[in-house]
């Protein structure tokens, strides 16, 4: 959800007044209805929804990586900063989506194993 938010404030910063809804305002507020589909995949357990999410998490990274370079080359100071800050969402998601876990509790329901991981009709003894 955080991503989808950092999405959002890249396309209000993004906007221009009065020129209306155009493809540079178009792609972050793309790229956070996908970042909240994705959320919304892997909270209720849907298959692949991890990778929606990784998806939606990489392209804010890499373009917040070049926004990041791009002002420290010309010369750093509160833009770089709050470039630097912004990653905090993408890293996050990507960290917590790309991990076993939440991979194998959106994994397809053919894929489970048995909570117990033994065989079913074996008895113990």
């Amino acid at each position: 959800m955080l991503v989808a938010v950092v999405d959002g404030y890249l396309a209000w910063l993004l906007r221009e007044p009065g020129a209306g809804l155009d493809r540079f305002l178009a792609v972050p507020l793309v790229l956070a209805a996908v970042a909240l589909a994705g959320s919304v995949l892997v909270f209720t357990g849907r298959a692949r929804g991890w990778l929606v999410l990784a998806v939606a998490s990489a392209v804010p990274l890499v373009s917040l990586l070049g926004l990041a370079l791009l002002f420290g080359a010309l010369g750093g100071g509160a833009p770089l900063w709050s470039s630097l800050l912004l990653l905090v969402a993408p890293v996050g998601a990507l960290a917590t989506c790309l991990r076993r876990p939440v991979r194998a509790w959106s994994a397809p329901a053919a894929v489970r194993r048995p909570a117990r991981g033994g065989r079913r009709g074996r008895t113990g003894g």
